[in-house]
């Protein structure tokens, strides 16, 4: 189902002039679950209806049938706008999550900001490829979750890399600048396993001058 819908990429010209997409995908397909649930259940229910023998059982459960997969299509449908309009985006500068039909939403956490990114998968999820993302950030949102995203754990290790090739960058263009808020970034860094303690500490040494 996932090769057969037609997909709506970022618009590029929301990027800035030097920013460069990692990442741009749309929710997994488990995104349609209830909704083709739902239609399932209204084609079992039509099917039981035909097979019953002529009567008010019969009459009431077609009737009830047909409301339902009716009530399933128009949902999957409407879903389906929901999908191709939801993108989650990595670049080099932001990760963005923009959805809406006709009104647009969206949330923007600036690569250099993500402190930390954790995923979590459902045995169900896991067999189907899906799950979800955390994001601590240090912006004014803090921590922000993500829903039904296609392979997570290789969505947080892209993340991860992105945020730990910027902060390098800063690092050596900043050296000089914020000696304080870069340690931190250091530490931070090295925390979560993406800077090695040697790594660290020649950083260390180089913003202190040593």
């Amino acid at each position: 189902m996932a090769g057969t819908l037609r997909a709506m990429p970022f618009p590029r010209k929301l990027l800035l002039a030097d920013e460069d997409v990692a990442l741009d995908i749309h929710p997994h397909w488990v995104f349609f679950s209830e909704s083709i649930l739902v239609l399932l259940l209204g084609i079992v229910l039509g099917i039981i209806s035909l097979r019953l023998k002529t009567g008010n059982v019969k009459t009431g459960l077609g009737g009830v049938a047909l409301v339902v997969i009716v009530a399933g299509i128009l949902w999957t449908i409407v879903r389906y706008m929901k999908w191709v309009t939801t993108n989650f985006v990595v670049t080099s500068h932001r990760i963005l999550h923009r959805h809406g039909v006709f009104a647009k939403a969206g949330v923007e956490i600036p690569i250099d900001r993500v402190m930390n990114v954790n995923f979590a998968q459902s045995v169900g999820e896991r067999l189907l490829g899906a799950g979800n993302l955390l994001i601590e950030s240090g912006g004014e949102d803090g921590q922000q979750t993500f829903t039904d995203i296609r392979k997570p754990q290789s969505v947080q290790k892209l993340i991860l890399a992105e945020s730990t090739r910027t902060m390098r960058a800063h690092v050596g263009q900043n050296a000089g600048a914020d000696v304080a808020s870069q340690l931190e970034k250091l530490e931070a860094m090295m925390q979560r396993g993406t800077l090695t303690a040697e790594e660290f500490a020649a950083q260390k040494a180089r913003l202190l001058g040593g």
